[in-house]
């Protein structure tokens, strides 16, 4: 399954989308050499990213044409992540704009290693030309 957007830190990381529908998500992360820590186990920032991603997809997937942007994300680590991870977002609530939603992340042996909730604002997409980008100060919060 594709992303229905082009995010270029989630490509350089390498995540891959098995679930969007539903208010649900699903992703797999083969980290990498460089994705470990100096324990050798999944940076905590990789983490927190497969999170946050896995939340907006979910938070986003009963309306895919619009935009996700955090708002607040709480993590809590409960073991070091090695090897494939698989973690799996769901909304748990909705408003007009807002999403509120939990995700998860679990090892190769079905292990909780991390669990976070986060915020979501929904928005619509700024029409962009190939290789522009649209100012954040022209993002409405309203």
């Amino acid at each position: 399954m594709e992303f229905s957007v082009r995010i270029p830190f989630v490509e350089h990381l390498g995540f891959k989308l098995h679930k969007f529908e539903g208010g649900e998500a699903e992703l797999s992360f083969d980290p990498g050499p460089d994705h470990l820590n100096s324990f050798d186990v999944v940076h905590g920032g990789a983490s927190m990213t497969l999170l946050d991603v896995v939340m907006a997809h979910a938070a986003r997937s009963a309306q895919p044409e619009l935009g996700a942007v955090t708002i607040e994300m709480k993590t809590s680590f409960m073991r070091a992540a090695k090897g494939p991870l698989r973690a799996h977002g769901r909304t748990l609530h909705r408003t007009a704009t807002l999403v509120f939603t939990e995700g998860t992340i679990h090892d190769a042996q079905g292990r909780l290693c991390a669990q976070a909730t986060g915020t979501f604002k929904l928005m619509p997409r700024l029409a962009t030309s190939p290789g522009s980008a649209q100012p954040l100060n022209r993002i409405s919060t309203d």
